[in-house]
C-alpha cells in the first residue's frame, strides 16, 4: 500500500448538522465534496438549507454572489456509496454507534482506492475499536471537529493503533491549510477535549451535591475567573441528556475510574426531563432562550474596625496593589499571608476546610484569581464559626475595594482553585499516558472549549506545587482516589521547585 495521500476530492458521510457543516469547510477551501446520506430526503435538506444560509449572506453583504455560487457548486449529491469510489479523504459523520461505523468502514474498504484516506468523526469512539474490523486499519483515523464545524476552529486528529503517520501528518496539514487548530491525539475515551474537560463539570455538580451555594453563585464565580460559561449554564445548552451520557460514557471506558463519576444532581435532572435549554428548564428555566444566570452578590457589609495584613502577598498577582487601595487603616505584621479582618482569619484556599484549618474560629477561605486587583468578584468560604457581623465586615473590606463579593459554605479548596486544580491534573494525567503533548492539550481546550488559557500553562502561573498540596488536602478530606495528584503533576511541581 502506498503511504503518499494527496487530498483532493472529499467525500462526507452523514447530511446532518455536523456533516454539512465539514462539507462546507472544506468546500470554502477549493475541493469538490460529495455529501451522502443513506437519507436522500435528508441530503437534500441540507443543500437547500446550505443554499438559503448562503443567500441570506448574499443578502446581508456578507459574501458576493460570485463566490456564493461558487460554494454551492462545489457540494455535490451523491445518491450511493459506489459514487464516493474517486473520493481521496472520506469522512464519516453518522450515528455514535460502533457496530454500525465498522460496517460503514469495511464496506468503503471495497469501494475506495489504496489513496483514500477514511476518517470518523467521533467525539467518543475509539479509532482502533472501528479499525479492528477492516483489512487495512492503516489508513483509517479520526477526524474530530467542534460544532458548528464552519465556526470552531479546533479539529482532533486521533490516531489509533494501527493508523500510519502519514495519514496522521496528512490530516494535520490539511486541518492547518484549511484555517483550523489541528491537535493530535492517542485513541483514548474522550480523546483531548473531551477527557479533560469533565472536571470541569464534575466539580461544580459536587459543590451542587454539597449544598456549597446555588447554581447561580457557581456560574457567576467560574466566569469571574474567565470562562466563558459556568458549568451549570453550559450543560444546560449541551443538554444535561446528552452531558450525562457523555460522563457515564467516559466513566465506564475508564473502568469506573473515580474522577470520572457522574453526578447524581446531574442524574436527578434527567431523569425528571429537565433537559437544559431544548426542554425549557435545567438548572434554569429559559423562556425564549433565555434565563436569569446572575448571582445576588453578598448584602452590602459594613466598614470593618480592623484590617492587618500578615505576612508577604506579593506572589499572588495583584494582591498588594489590592490592599494597597484600602481607603482606611492597615497595619502590618508577619508571619504566613493572611488578612485579620475584625478577627477573622481570611487566607488563600489550600483545600482543607476552614473548619479543620483553624478549629473554633472565625476564618474565611478565599478563593484563587489570576488577578486580585483586576478580577470582578471575590469567592469566600465562610466557617460555621463567623458571625454575620463577622462576615458582613470581611465583604465589606473587600466591597470598598470595588469587589463583588460571593459567599460559599465551607466547602474545601473553593471552587475556582478546586476546578483548577482538577483541570490542570487531567491534563498533566493525558500527558502522562501520552494522549497528547502538553503543546497539543493547551491548543485544545483553547480553540475547543474556549478556556481562558490552556490548563498547563494556567497550571504553570498557578503554581504546580501549590496545585499538588491542594489535591493532597482534598484527597485526605474526603479519602477518594478522585483527588490523587498526577505522577506528572508531582515531577513538574519538583521541578518548578528546583528553577
Amino acid at each position: 500500500m502506498t503511504t503518499n495521500f494527496r487530498i483532493d476530492e472529499v467525500a462526507v458521510i452523514g447530511a446532518g448538522t455536523m456533516g454539512l457543516g465539514i462539507a462546507q469547510v472544506a468546500a470554502q477551501a477549493g475541493h469538490p465534496v460529495l455529501l451522502y446520506d443513506a437519507n436522500p430526503d435528508q441530503t437534500a435538506r441540507a443543500l437547500d438549507d446550505f443554499a438559503s444560509r448562503l443567500a441570506s449572506r448574499v443578502a446581508r453583504g456578507k459574501l458576493s454572489e460570485q463566490d456564493a455560487s461558487a460554494l454551492r457548486s462545489r457540494i455535490r449529491p451523491a445518491e450511493s456509496l459506489s459514487e464516493l469510489a474517486g473520493a481521496s479523504l472520506v469522512i464519516e459523520a453518522i450515528i455514535e454507534r460502533l457496530d454500525i461505523k465498522q460496517q460503514l468502514f469495511a464496506e468503503l474498504e471495497g469501494i475506495c482506492g489504496e489513496r483514500c484516506i477514511l476518517a470518523s468523526n467521533t467525539s467518543s469512539i475509539s479509532i482502533t475499536a472501528i479499525g479492528a474490523a477492516l483489512s487495512r486499519p492503516e489508513r483509517l483515523a479520526g477526524l474530530h471537529f467542534f460544532n458548528p464545524a464552519p465556526v470552531m476552529k479546533l479539529v482532533e486528529v486521533i490516531s489509533g493503533l494501527a493508523t500510519l503517520a502519514t495519514v496522521r501528518d496528512t490530516l494535520l496539514d490539511l486541518a492547518r491549510s484549511w484555517g483550523k487548530v489541528a491537535v493530535h491525539a492517542s485513541s483514548t475515551p474522550g480523546f483531548i477535549v473531551n477527557r479533560i474537560a469533565r472536571p470541569y463539570y464534575g466539580e461544580t455538580l459536587r459543590a451542587l451535591q454539597e449544598g456549597v451555594a446555588t447554581p447561580e453563585v457557581l456560574d457567576t464565580l467560574m466566569r469571574s475567573a474567565g470562562f466563558p460559561m459556568g458549568a451549570c449554564e453550559l450543560t444546560d445548552l449541551i443538554g444535561q441528556d446528552v452531558n450525562y451520557a457523555v460522563s457515564a460514557s467516559v466513566y465506564r471506558a475508564f473502568h469506573h475510574e473515580p474522577r470520572y463519576r457522574p453526578s447524581l444532581v446531574q442524574q436527578a435532572l434527567v431523569d425528571a426531563g429537565r433537559f437544559g435549554r431544548k426542554s425549557g428548564r435545567g438548572f434554569f428555566a429559559y423562556e425564549n432562550g433565555k434565563a436569569v444566570l446572575e448571582a445576588q452578590p453578598a448584602p452590602a457589609g459594613q466598614a470593618p474596625a480592623q484590617v492587618v495584613v500578615v505576612g508577604d502577598w506579593s506572589a499572588l498577582r495583584g494582591a498588594e496593589a489590592l490592599m494597597a487601595r484600602y481607603p482606611g487603616k492597615v497595619e502590618r505584621s508577619d508571619g504566613s499571608p493572611a488578612l485579620l479582618i475584625d478577627g477573622v482569619r481570611v487566607e488563600l484556599t489550600d483545600g482543607q476546610s476552614c473548619a479543620l484549618r483553624h478549629p473554633g474560629q472565625a476564618a474565611m477561605a478565599l478563593d484563587w484569581a489570576d488577578d486580585y486587583d483586576a478580577v470582578s468578584h471575590v469567592g469566600l468560604g465562610v466557617s460555621a464559626c463567623c458571625t454575620e457581623q463577622q462576615v458582613a465586615a470581611v465583604a465589606g473590606f473587600f466591597q470598598s475595594l470595588d469587589k463583588t463579593v460571593v459567599l460559599l459554605s465551607d466547602h474545601p479548596g473553593g471552587l475556582v482553585l478546586r476546578t483548577l486544580a482538577m483541570l490542570v491534573n487531567e491534563a498533566a494525567e493525558a500527558c502522562l499516558h501520552r494522549v497528547a503533548s502538553a503543546e497539543d492539550i493547551d491548543l485544545a481546550m483553547r480553540f475547543g472549549v474556549n478556556y481562558p488559557k490552556g490548563p498547563v500553562a494556567w497550571g504553570a502561573e498557578v503554581g504546580y506545587q501549590r496545585l499538588v498540596t491542594l489535591l493532597d488536602n482534598l484527597k485526605a478530606l474526603y479519602g477518594e482516589e478522585k483527588y490523587r495528584p498526577s505522577l506528572i503533576l508531582r515531577h513538574w511541581a519538583s521541578m518548578e521547585a528546583a528553577a
